[in-house]
This record gives C-alpha cells, structure tokens and sequence, in this order.
C-alpha cells in the first residue's frame, strides 16, 4: 500500500496521528503526511485543523514530559552541569513562552517544549504560543500547496 492509499484508509486522523506523533521525539514529519492528504484530495480547511490540533497536543505532551523531569537527571544521566541548568533557566525566564512559538521547528521544538516544561513556564502561555506557531506552519504549507 503507497502512502496515498495508506493517507485514503486513515485520512484526517492519520493526519492527527501523525502530527501528534512528530511533535513528540519520535523523528517523523507530518508536513509530509499534510502535502500527501491534501494531494489526495482532503480539504484544506481539515486537513489544517486535525494537523495542528495533533502536533499541538503532540507539543504540549512534550512540555508535560518536560515538567515531571528533575534537575538531578540532567546532572547524573547527561552529565549537565547545575552552571548550565542555572544559565538555560534564565534564557527561560528571559524569553519565557514565546519559547514555544519556535516548538514547530522540527528536531529543536521538540527540545523546546520540554525545556519549557522542565523549567516550569507558564502552560497557558505556552500552549498559547505553541498553538500559534504550529498552526502558522500548517497554514503556510496549505497556502504554498
């Protein structure tokens, strides 16, 4: 089965799937799964509401894992000094939420969302801002498509 037919089978909540699944570690790009649903015929309008809806919750999943994380594992099982700890929780405060407006960058959104978890930012703020940078990416590839 070729991923058209495979898109025809799951259509929309592959795509939600998808994109849930790419906004987490998992290396997978749902930008692909977008231009595939909407080459097969999806609506456009769809297609951006499950991609976003999937990669947001997808992001917000990410910031969750980051919140349950403890300081004391950077330092034993990644060898993170508490200078650095020290330093990336300033660049957090610093720039706080707008943070995750930068979520949807493929490998280092990932790494965005669940710093902004693990140093506690504002989660409204942050799913706000997510939500709006994730869902400016699905429009711009709707509107280049």
């Amino acid at each position: 089965m070729d991923m058209l037919e495979l898109l025809g089978a799951w259509g929309y909540w592959g795509l939600f799937v998808g994109s849930f699944a790419a906004a987490t570690v998992l290396p997978f790009s749902s930008d692909v799964l977008l231009i595939g649903l909407l080459a097969a015929g999806g609506d456009p309008l769809l297609c951006f509401l499950y991609a976003t809806a999937g990669n947001w919750l997808g992001g917000l999943t990410c910031y969750g894992l980051g919140w349950l994380g403890k300081t004391e594992w950077l330092e034993r099982w990644f060898r993170v000094k508490p200078e650095t700890v020290t330093k990336q929780k300033r660049h957090v405060d610093k720039w706080g939420p707008l943070l995750a407006l930068m979520a949807w960058v493929p490998f280092v959104g990932d790494v965005f969302a669940i710093g902004l978890g693990f140093y506690k930012a504002s989660l409204w703020k942050s799913a706000f801002w997510m939500l709006i940078g994730k869902a400016l990416r699905y429009l711009l590839w709707i509107l280049l498509f």
